[in-house]
């Protein structure tokens, strides 16, 4: 079953960011990581939304947390972390039937 990777953060500090989004692209293809969205300007519906929400498609809950304890991701992550502010999910594509 697919599993979604769904982050949603401010960023705090554009300049400590601005790598990120390149560096992390080549971490997700071991994983099969697909990015589905990737909004930085995210509306407001309902609640207190970030700004930015981030969605990227795995084959399984497994493959996302590979992907997220992966020395390749590991190195990378600190460009978000430490530039931003937020949360991120792993959740279960939804099936019907």
């Amino acid at each position: 079953m697919s599993a979604y990777l769904v982050a949603c953060y401010d960023i705090t500090d554009e300049e400590g960011y601005a790598p990120y989004p390149t560096a992390v692209a080549p971490t997700l293809v071991p994983y099969d990581g697909e990015l589905i969205v990737a909004d930085f300007a995210s509306e407001r519906f309902e609640g207190e939304p970030r700004k930015v929400t981030v969605i990227v498609k795995f084959p399984s809950k497994g493959a996302a947390r590979s992907w997220y304890a992966s020395p390749e991701y590991q190195r990378v992550l600190p460009l978000r972390r430490d530039h931003s502010e937020g949360e991120a999910v792993i959740v279960n594509e939804w099936v019907t039937g």
